[in-house]
Parts: C-alpha cells; sequence; structure tokens
C-alpha cells in the first residue's frame, strides 16, 4: 500500500501564542482532494500554513511526494488574499494610491509579475497565457498591481498556481471576488489540474465545487472531523437575535431626494474606456444591489461615489445633491458615508486595536490618531459587543483570524449610521454564521431610511433588504432593474 501524501498526527499548532489546533490528525491518501471548512478563526487557514511549511507546530506532519511524477514536489499554498510590493519592495500602500498615477508607475504590471514568476519557477509563458485567457484576464495583462480589484488579485493569484502544477494545491478562499462565470472557469481548471495528477485541498464555505471534491472535513474545537459527501454543506445554527444597538435604530441624517446622480460619466486611463456613458441615479432610502462580471467597472464606478477617484470632477456627477466640484471637500462627503472593501481591508491600519479601529469610523481614518469623547466610546463598545468582539477588543486587528479582522472593519463602517452605506463584498472571510448575522444587521439598519448599495456575487450572501439591481458590462449600465426575484449572477 502506497505511503499517505499528508500524514498528520498530534498537530499543536498556537496563532499569536493562543492556541487553535490540539493533538489534530489527518490522513491524506494519494489521489484524495479535499474541500475543509469551519467558522472563522477554527484554524482553517493555520493548518494549511503548517501543511506548505509556513508556520511553526508541534507534533508530527509528515509528506510524501511521488518521485516518479514530473509535477513539482511541494505543497504550494495560495492565500486568502494576494499581497505584493512596488518595484522597490515596499508595500506600504494606502487606499487611494491606486488612482495615483505615479503609484502606478512604480508597481509591476500583470504580465512582468506573471514573467517574473515563470522565470523562477522554469515555466513557459504561453501556459501562462491559456490560464489568462480562461479567467477572462487577457485584457488585464498591461494593468498594475496596485489598479487590480480584489477579483482580480485572485484570478492572478490562481494563474501562478495552476500555472505551476505542484502535486498537492491548497488554495484559501478560491472563490472570492469571483463572479459567477469566472468561479465555473475556475472549477473547469481545476477539475483539468487534478485529471493530471495535481491534489487539490480547498478551504471554503461555498457549496460550489469542482466534481474531483469528493473528502470532505471540518474543524471544530482545535480537531479534525471527517463528513460525509452528502452532509458537507453546513447547516446554520440557530443565531440569537439580539437588537441592534439604539444608537442605530435613529433614522440618519438625511440631505435630500437624490443621494447619487450620474449623467453620462466617463471614465478613462489613457486610451481605454473603463465607464462610459453611465446614467444612474440613487434616491434616498433606496437598497441597490450593484453587480457585473471581474473588470466591469464596479469598482471604479464606487471610488467616485466615495470621493476618491480625481476624475469625479471632469463629469457631470451629483453626491448628496452637490455636484462633485462645487466646493465640498472629501471629508465632507465621507462623512455622510461608511465604506467597507476588500481594498479598504487591504490598506488599514495594521497597528490598530479592534477598538481603535471601529472608533475610527466616526473620523473616516485609517486608524485612530485622535481622543473620541464619551458618546462615541459608548457606542463603539455597544457595537463591539453587538458583534461578538468583546474579548477582543484591545487586540491588534491584524492579530485576529480574517474573519473577524472583517468582523471589526464592518463595525467601522457602521459606528457612525451614515446616510448611505456602500458594502463592497463585505461578507468576504466571514463564515456563514457570520454573514447571516451581518446581513440581518444590514437589514435592522436599512428599515430606518438608510440608504444602501451593496456588492456581492453570492446570492447567499446577499441582505433581504435589496430591492433594485444595476448591472454592468465592459463599464456600461447593461441593466436596471426591480428586484423581485432572487438574483443569480
Amino acid at each position: 500500500m502506497s505511503q499517505p501524501v499528508v500524514h498528520i498526527t498530534n498537530l499543536i499548532l498556537k496563532y499569536h501564542h493562543k492556541p487553535v489546533l490540539q493533538d489534530l490528525n489527518w490522513i491524506i491518501n494519494p489521489g484524495e482532494n479535499w474541500l475543509l471548512r469551519g467558522t472563522s478563526g477554527s484554524g482553517k487557514t493555520s493548518l494549511a500554513k503548517a501543511i506548505a511549511g509556513l508556520v511553526p507546530f508541534q507534533g508530527t506532519l509528515s509528506m510524501h511526494f511521488d518521485e516518479q511524477s514530473k509535477l513539482p514536489a511541494v505543497a504550494h499554498y495560495v492565500a486568502n488574499w494576494f499581497q505584493f510590493t512596488d518595484l522597490e519592495g515596499q508595500s506600504n500602500f494606502y487606499y487611494q494610491q491606486r488612482y495615483n498615477k505615479q503609484a502606478t508607475e512604480t508597481t509591476a504590471t500583470v504580465k512582468a509579475e506573471l514573467e517574473d514568476y515563470g522565470k523562477k519557477h522554469q515555466l513557459q509563458f504561453s501556459d501562462a497565457e491559456k490560464l489568462v485567457a480562461a479567467l477572462g484576464f487577457s485584457e488585464l495583462l498591461h494593468s498594475t498591481l496596485i489598479q487590480l480589484s480584489s477579483g482580480e488579485h485572485k484570478k492572478l493569484q490562481l494563474v501562478r498556481a495552476l500555472w505551476l502544477r505542484p502535486q498537492l494545491l491548497i488554495i484559501d478562499q478560491p472563490y472570492n471576488g469571483l463572479d459567477k462565470l469566472s468561479r465555473h472557469h475556475l472549477n473547469t481548471l481545476l477539475e483539468e489540474i487534478s485529471a493530471a495528477g495535481t491534489q487539490l485541498i480547498l478551504i471554503s464555505n461555498d457549496r460550489e465545487l469542482p466534481p474531483s471534491i469528493h473528502r470532505f472535513a471540518e474543524i471544530k474545537d482545535g480537531q479534525l472531523y471527517e463528513i460525509a459527501a452528502d452532509k458537507h454543506v453546513s447547516h446554520l445554527d440557530e443565531t440569537v437575535n439580539r437588537p441592534i444597538p439604539s444608537f442605530l435604530n435613529e433614522t440618519p441624517a438625511i440631505s435630500g431626494d437624490s443621494v447619487i446622480k450620474m449623467v453620462d460619466v466617463n471614465i478613462s486611463y489613457g486610451d481605454k474606456k473603463v465607464l462610459k456613458n453611465i446614467n444612474w441615479e440613487v434616491k434616498a432610502g433606496e437598497k441597490w444591489l450593484l453587480q457585473g462580471h471581474n473588470g466591469s467597472g464596479k469598482s471604479t464606478l464606487l471610488s467616485l461615489i466615495t470621493g476618491d477617484h480625481p476624475q469625479a470632477y471632469a463629469n457631470n456627477f451629483y453626491l448628496f445633491g452637490n455636484k462633485r466640484g462645487s466646493g465640498e471637500s472629501i471629508w465632507d462627503i465621507k462623512k455622510r458615508m461608511g465604506l467597507i472593501s476588500p481594498e479598504l481591508h487591504w490598506y488599514f491600519d495594521a497597528s490598530a486595536t479592534v477598538r481603535q479601529t471601529i472608533l475610527s469610523g466616526f473620523f473616516d481614518s485609517s486608524g485612530l490618531f485622535c481622543e473620541p469623547d464619551y458618546t462615541k466610546k459608548t457606542q463603539a463598545d455597544e457595537l463591539i459587543s453587538y458583534l461578538g468582539l468583546d474579548e477582543y477588543k484591545d487586540v491588534l486587528v491584524n492579530q485576529l483570524p480574517l474573519g473577524k479582522q472583517r468582523l471589526a472593519l464592518l463595525g467601522r463602517t457602521i459606528v457612525k449610521n451614515p446616510e448611505l452605506l456602500i458594502l463592497d463584498e463585505p461578507c468576504q472571510g466571514l463564515d456563514q454564521q457570520q454573514t447571516q448575522y451581518f446581513n440581518r444587521l444590514v437589514d435592522e439598519l436599512c428599515k430606518n431610511g438608510t440608504t444602501l448599495i451593496y456588492v456581492g456575487h453570492f446570492e447567499s450572501q446577499l441582505p433581504a433588504c435589496i430591492e433594485k439591481r444595476i448591472l454592468l458590462e465592459n463599464g456600461e449600465v447593461k441593466s436596471v432593474e426591480n428586484i423581485l426575484e432572487s438574483v443569480s449572477q
């Protein structure tokens, strides 16, 4: 009988000195492809990094690769998101920097990044081009890394991993940020490399999986449990439906009937047109779903609304009843809205605690740089309790599991009870329980007159309050509709 590819015995692993995995055992035999799931903070990512040799642990973990295989004898780990540096090796980016021309000149292009990766691993670039085309990524080869959206960063990670074709491929949240068509294409590519000999471990709570995934496991209380094939879709426990903090029950200040109005808005980078003749009006209290394939222009459209894109001034564009460029500052705009996005998460101040992170939402800053008054502190503490983060309130955000980091940033987004909420893929990194809990909170907030723009690709991760949808395609408005049935985009 052949040896297991991975044999783990009594593995003990700590995350920032806190025990996460305790005496965990797992055997992965040749030919097995696994789905690994569990709640946020259960230790999925830590286990994956241990298998890939990226973090220390106690216990026994042995690897046995096929010496006859032509595939690289490695366990390759693809992280939840792509962390990159500029051409000088620096990674201290800030949120608005991707719209700064100088910043785009100091970060590598997608093509240069892939060429460098190919040289490092002695790969043929023509093979990468096939993967780039299969994931609908070809038009972005000459874009710089800092200009990419979260879904586009995920595609770059996936192209590199699929190009390498290791004997064991571990992908953390493979579908984050990907539209429905891209998820379908990814599953096709995963099937192809599995048939060619690559074994897979996917860390995901999503239901869309390649057919080759046939073993299922869950981490719970530091242990790994195998799950039957027909039981791998988790069932949500009943959550305690606590009332939201009283200060969030107040109707937010409303500036007028129209919150956003765009008239023939166009955005271009050189000869490339990113947004084309956008006409859209969002009235006070409306709840919108913004959708479109990766690269359709969603991130650029949102950057106009948040005041981060400089080309807003060159367009016929109104926010809260005022034409952009009529004298209001970016801070006048931001004080009326709350924003969460994968990009804001990437660039947020890593030295802030959970409490400081949530308090910073009152000041629209990346971190806390002034002393809040008693009322603000009290409201932040109420929200921390509501989100179940009491035991972490004095912990640095970057020391928390990804799901709890995102909860802290979601708290930051809503703490000032803003007139406009912009939630761009807000549930990335949350487990199903946290997603359900947060969307209930969004529904409650929107009962009080909050205006909502929600970006989401997964039908199962949408709040019930959404009533309208705008769909972008290649930078243009493809459709605007009332939502009467669940969307499937």
